[in-house]
């Protein structure tokens, strides 16, 4: 499988995701600049974390219009599978990919360290290996991570099943003691109706090496692997 990481200017997690992708998962991988528009015949796209354009004006707002975008949102809508983690989760929402938004963490602060998430359902190449009580402890790091979506639309997401992953603590119990930025459900990752673009503020990626005693990304990212390459992916 070919795996496409987008680089914008401010981002910074594209070489943890590339050294995961090929050091740790052994896939193919090849970089993508933002103001590349050729896509290099990639099966799997990824918008990883960091701070695009600075974070000026709100983040990933401007990520959303460089050349590229139109790109990854042509291979979104025919299918296409994409992956926003942290900053590409958001701009996954800016380019409305995704639906909702981040806002500020409700402490106003950045936040980094471990926490828990929960798959919601086995809907998913994320999650149909995992049932609903697996507890995966990966970490965090942003400051707008809060996701926020309208009445209308936060039900639309519940009623489609588009929830991926919940905060909560070791033992799987969601609550908001154990949500760290204030999230609307407790919610740490969503999909599109389709359930080919995702979504998520937890860093999988940053929980792949041993080295790091901690291999819960690497199980999540290789258990997508392993469908899609069953699938001819």
């Amino acid at each position: 499988m070919k795996f496409g990481v987008v680089v914008f200017p401010g981002s910074n997690c594209d070489e943890d995701t590339v050294y995961a992708l090929r050091n740790v998962l052994k896939q193919d991988v090849v970089k993508l600049w933002h103001k590349d528009t050729d896509l290099q015949n990639v099966d799997f796209i990824i918008l990883p974390g960091g701070f695009s354009y600075g974070d000026y004006l709100r983040s990933g707002a401007i990520a959303r219009f460089s050349p590229i975008m139109d790109k990854v949102i042509d291979f979104a809508n025919n299918g296409g599978y994409v992956l926003g983690i942290c900053n590409g989760f958001q701009i996954l929402c800016e380019a409305n990919l995704l639906p909702g938004t981040l806002k500020r963490n409700q402490n106003h602060n950045f936040i980094c360290k471990n926490i828990f998430i929960k798959p919601q359902h086995n809907l998913t190449i994320f999650t149909e290996n995992t049932g609903p009580k697996n507890v995966y402890k990966i970490p965090i790091a942003h400051a707008e991570g809060c996701y926020f979506a309208d009445e209308k639309t936060l039900q639309k997401i519940i009623d489609n099943k588009q929830i991926v992953f919940k905060y909560c603590d070791e033992k799987g119990e969601i609550s908001n003691q154990v949500n760290p930025n204030g999230s609307l459900k407790n919610i740490a990752g969503i999909c599109n109706k389709n359930r080919n673009v995702f979504g998520m503020m937890p860093h999988p990626e940053r929980a792949c090496d041993q080295l790091l005693n901690n291999t819960d990304g690497k199980t999540i990212l290789e258990g997508a692997i392993n469908i899609l390459e069953k699938m001819g992916k």
